[in-house]
């Protein structure tokens, strides 16, 4: 386990009614059956450490790409359905930021019923 993944796991686990299981090989979050963040280290070979979030489409996906080349990818099989890779490589990661992207990534699978109880 590394030290990303911990701090991943403990951001995610703190939303409401999260589930940690492995899909696809990597270590994935739920909330109500849907997947809103995975947890990547050298996915297939391609030598990156990522958390792969939602966003609310391709206009905000596109905008963070642009926006922030050196933070967000474009995650393989998960960039086409509007989802961002963020980099976790190196001591800078912007944490915060991390956890602000993970919860609105929650924010965005999560059902009505927990989003009108408060959310998080």
């Amino acid at each position: 386990m590394t030290d990303g993944l911990d701090r991943v796991r403990a951001i995610a686990m703190l939303l409401p009614e999260v589930e940690e299981r492995t899909s696809h090989g990597q270590p994935t979050f739920f909330v109500a059956g849907k997947q809103f963040a995975q947890y990547r280290a050298d996915h297939h070979g391609d030598g990156l450490t990522v958390v792969c979030v939602r966003t609310s489409g391709a206009d905000e996906q596109a905008m963070l790409l642009d926006g922030a080349p050196d933070v967000y990818r474009n995650p393989a099989y998960l960039g086409a359905s509007g989802w961002v890779g963020i980099d976790l490589a190196g001591a800078d990661v912007d944490w915060p930021l991390v956890e602000d992207r993970i919860a609105h990534s929650w924010e965005l699978a999560a059902p009505r019923r927990l989003l009108e109880a408060g959310g998080r």
